[in-house]
């Protein structure tokens, strides 16, 4: 599999999947960790949720400038490991549930996220940026495409078993304390404390509540302090596991560090000028700067419907999927609950990438391979399909607010688990399309003394579609569930409109 490709590039991706865990870790908890903890609603929880994404992509415009500055990719990638990890630490320490000062443990969990966040800056595009420098040389150029779907593939290993850790780890916690795990009890307990349930949702509640504490419970309101104060525990437990994995990448990066490219210092780079960019005239790279701000600004649509998978689809599986049908008891411990659906991405990114790659290896033996940009305008078009998929599936669903009004839907009023499992393998199908055939796109167009920079423009484009991440949410929450999926499909097809319209131009800069 990687016999036509440099040494370092298998380092570079094991060294990537502690960030992958953690990114996919908080994309399954962090929208159900607010709103567990803080009894925050969908919108108020996703505007929270699309800032965090939105820092990670767009700090690392701030990364790649420093690491194009001091010419120190490596030193500045190591530094972005550590205070991830530092990050992650903040939010594991358990607070106690009903928060007592509501405000500031918000801010000191927004605190936390933002660590993350910076540290996500230094490290993602300046490693992306590195394994672009690996196929530099002619010996590899032609496997540039092919490269970093294999390092996507290997990153995402890490992504596969994040969700399923949280969940254990959080199910453990409430099983441990003599509970039983519940998706609906978190807002249902909120809602108890807070005196806002109607006459329907309270008694739903003391049904779930007898279920879960094994007896009948006399004090509904004890009762809910004590399962939100376990509950979320668990959740900060979860957030200590991404710790772990951050440090099995910190060792692998260590180990394998002079192997891999870069210009550690200004001096050295002075000595080793680049002869592309010696060759390369100021018109080429207006030009190639051009053409990346403009994939840039098309792809923020597709980032925009691609991420609700850990905001409305995470709460859409909470809420109206049936997740009985999908629980996997260890003896110990029971891995069930909404989160786990993000599982279900990363392993289809593992299983579908040879695939892809050998499609795309069948046509390029014929001569008939696709450009970049035809792929990604491709993958855009398939992401249209996943939401078409869920608009069907969704027809006749309650309004958000009637389920909150009758304290959840049972199961047999809920959608099956395989709507949510065909439209991540549709959606997976598109991210592979466009997500690894980006960062190629740009590592090879992007002029080389704005490696890094450019590297961060992309990942700035998937801030600016997470940071509107959160319309998603306001819309999932007001109007019927088929049409905010709608929503989604008409964005991803008018990005694909755009990039078909640039398609000819945009091969002519990357030649």
């Amino acid at each position: 599999m990687f016999k036509n490709h440099p040494k370092g590039l298998l380092a570079a991706a094991l060294a990537n999947m502690g960030e992958r865990f953690g990114f996919y870790t908080m994309m399954a908890i962090l929208v159900l960790f607010l709103q567990a903890k803080f009894g925050l609603n969908g919108t108020d929880a996703g505007i929270i949720y699309s800032i965090f994404y939105a820092s990670i992509y767009i700090l690392a415009l701030v990364g790649g400038y420093i690491a194009d500055r001091t010419r120190n990719y490596k030193g500045t990638i190591m530094v972005g490991l550590f205070i991830m990890a530092l990050g992650y630490l903040i939010l594991a320490i358990p607070t106690p549930t009903p928060v007592p000062n509501k405000t500031l443990l918000l801010i000191l969990v927004c605190i936390g996220l933002f660590v993350i966040a910076f540290g996500n800056g230094l490290f993602k595009g300046n490693l992306q940026a590195l394994v672009g420098k690996m196929y530099d040389n002619n010996e590899y150029s032609k496997m540039r495409d092919s490269g970093f779907s294999l390092f996507y593939m290997f990153i995402n290993v890490g992504a596969i078993f994040a969700p399923l850790f949280a969940v254990g780890i959080r199910n453990w916690w409430v099983n441990h304390n003599g509970f039983q795990y519940s998706a609906d009890l978190p807002s249902l307990c909120h809602g108890q404390i807070d005196g806002t349930l109607t006459p329907e949702a309270a008694s739903r509640f003391s049904e779930l509540a007898n279920t879960a504490a094994g007896t009948p419970v006399a004090d509904l309101t004890q009762f809910a302090n004590e399962y939100l104060n376990v509950f979320t525990t668990g959740y900060h437990y979860a957030f200590g596991i991404a710790i772990i994995a951050m440090g099995i990448s910190i060792a692998i990066y260590m180990i394998n560090r002079k192997g891999f490219p870069g210009v550690d210092s200004p001096k050295a780079a002075g000595a080793k000028a680049d002869s592309k960019e010696i060759q390369m005239s100021v018109q080429e790279v207006r030009q190639r700067i051009y053409a990346l701000f403009a994939v840039f600004a098309v792809v923020i649509f597709f980032w925009f419907s691609f991420h609700q998978n850990g905001l409305t689809l995470t709460m859409f599986a909470k809420e109206y999927t049936d997740l009985s049908g999908i629980e996997i008891n260890l003896g110990f411990v029971s891995i069930v609950g909404a989160e786990i659906f993000q599982s279900i991405n990363p392993l289809f990114v593992v299983l579908l990438t040879p695939i892809i790659m050998a499609v795309f290896g069948w046509f390029r033996a014929k001569g008939m391979e696709p450009s970049t940009p035809k792929k990604i305008a491709i993958g855009m078009f398939i992401a249209a399909l996943g939401f078409v998929v869920m608009a069907l599936g969704s027809q006749g669903l309650p309004l958000h607010a009637d389920i909150v009004a009758s304290g959840g839907l049972d199961n047999a009023s809920r959608v099956s688990p395989f709507l949510l499992i065909g439209t991540y393998f549709i959606l997976t199908v598109a991210e592979l399309f466009i997500s690894p055939l980006g960062i190629s796109f740009v590592s090879k167009v992007a002029p080389p003394q704005y490696q890094g920079v450019m590297q961060g423009g992309w990942l700035g484009a998937t801030a600016v579609g997470n940071q509107l991440l959160f319309i998603g949410a306001i819309f999932y929450e007001s109007i019927p569930i088929w049409m905010t999926w709608s929503v989604f499909v008409v964005a991803c097809l008018i990005s694909m409109g755009t990039m078909l319209a640039m398609l000819k131009w945009l091969e002519r800069v990357a030649k």
